[in-house]
């Protein structure tokens, strides 16, 4: 074949191309247009959602911090009630993070059963996310530990010293203190040899788990 005949062939298709382009355009010329204004229509909307949400994030960020400065400052009256208008108004994550922080005042004020009620509150409910809930009960069982016998903490916080789970340390620890607050000894122990034999035990914990053993060995009851 020639070069002619190449060429010719050649603008014989693109003129075949450009023809069904534009029957296509003929037909479905409206359906184009629309799908092309609601593709631009919706990206406006999103963007504009997103404007919305992060200024609206942002001002509750600024309430955050504000009731954050009331408690640091001893005001703790109006902390708590701008946690509670913060956890009712609030958005993005900051209602949740209010919600913690008020019970955290509230300990602060001493009443810890009051604020581990607040926790445990949290910890129990299903909106929060789950790693939230863990650290609520956490908090919880460290202040049970001051105001509650050995089987309210297991309650708080025994469904979290499981091998699978990455509060497990914590949750081992507050459980060895409050056998050792309430005298069993033997159940201390137990609860801090889990500790000292899990190999991915914080080390600070592993340090006051091996004091604690220590301790339990010294008074020499151990069974």
């Amino acid at each position: 074949m020639s070069q002619d005949d190449s060429r010719f062939i050649r603008e014989v298709n693109e003129e075949l191309r450009s023809d069904a382009m534009k029957a296509l355009w003929r037909k479905y010329r409206f359906l184009i247009i629309g799908l092309a204004v609601l593709i631009v229509v919706g990206t406006a909307a999103m963007r504009g959602w997103d404007y919305w949400q992060n200024v609206t994030a942002a001002r509750s960020g600024d309430r955050f911090l504000a009731a954050l400065d009331l408690a640091q400052n001893g005001k703790t009256d109006e902390a708590l009630s701008a946690f509670s208008e913060l956890e009712k108004s609030g958005d993005g994550s900051y209602p949740v993070l209010a919600r913690l922080r008020s019970a955290t005042v509230t300990a602060d004020r001493g009443d810890k059963q009051a604020a581990a009620d607040e926790f445990l509150a949290a910890a129990k409910d299903g909106s929060i996310p789950q790693a939230l809930r863990d650290i609520a009960r956490i908090r919880a069982g460290y202040l049970l530990v001051d105001v509650a016998d050995y089987n309210a903490v297991s309650a708080a916080v025994e469904v979290l010293a499981v091998p699978e789970n990455g509060a497990r340390h914590s949750a081992r620890e507050i459980l060895g203190l409050a056998a050792w607050k309430a005298g069993d000894m033997p159940r201390a122990r137990d609860w801090f040899e889990e500790i000292e034999a899990d190999t991915e035990t914080p080390s600070g914990i592993r340090q006051r788990a091996g004091i604690m053993l220590d301790l339990i060995a010294g008074r020499g009851e151990t069974s």
